[in-house]
């Protein structure tokens, strides 16, 4: 029996590098496999992991049909044993759905890799019907850590170097990339909540209001 996976993660977690794992281990057991990514760092039909490899993928923009495509290569000659779907939180419910019948129904294995929360912390439409549909969900094993070294859960954007939870969802970044631009950061919970970035973190640190005893608490968001 075919199956619909998705693992998820947080930015900088590693799953698009497990997603050419996938694939890479896949196709040298002789099986043919179709990557698909969606809004990549690196620009369309690219899918790229922070470690600096990089693949060429079918781009997925919200009117394409995974069903019509698979049976579109397969009425044709083709072959598909496996599907490779990076960035699926920006997917469509509806492209999720079709994942779904592509593996019940022609029993084609699909691997999805993606965030599951924006940085409201609110759920990716995609990623939320991935987690009501997949066979099976599983989280990235290699923990992204927060600048305080705790383990990172939240994503933040960061706008010329603030942390802002209000404006459009998908506003491609990185968590690379300068502080003067759209930027991503992870964090976890206690310090997402407080806005608490790693910029405000260092200011709070060379601040001379800060007391020497306040040191620790205020690097820390106020925990003791």
């Amino acid at each position: 029996m075919a199956n619909l996976q998705f693992f998820n993660g947080t930015m900088d977690s590693g799953k698009s590098t497990l997603a050419l794992q996938v694939n890479h281990n896949h196709a040298a057991r002789g099986r043919v496999g179709r990557l698909f990514t969606s809004h990549d760092r690196r620009g369309d039909a690219i899918l790229s992991s922070r470690l600096g490899l990089s693949v060429d993928a079918v781009e997925v923009p919200p009117d394409f049909d995974f069903w019509a495509y698979a049976v579109h290569d397969l009425t044709h000659g083709g072959r598909i044993d496996y599907m490779v779907c990076d960035e699926a939180q920006f997917y469509t419910p509806a492209q999720v759905d079709q994942l779904a019948r592509i593996a019940d129904e022609l029993q084609i294995d699909v691997f999805c890799f993606g965030i599951l929360t924006d940085f409201r912390t609110r759920l990716f439409p995609g990623s939320a019907r991935l987690v009501e549909l997949a066979d099976r969900v599983q989280t990235v094993q290699v923990e992204a850590l927060c600048w305080c070294g705790e383990r990172a859960t939240h994503n933040a954007r960061t706008e010329n170097g603030e942390m802002v939870t209000e404006g459009e969802v998908v506003v491609v970044g990185d968590v690379d990339a300068p502080p003067t631009e759209v930027a991503y950061e992870v964090l976890c919970r206690q310090h997402h909540r407080r806005r608490m970035t790693a910029a405000r973190a260092k200011a709070a640190a060379l601040s001379p209001d800060v007391l020497p005893f306040d040191h620790e608490a205020r690097m820390l968001g106020g925990k003791r």
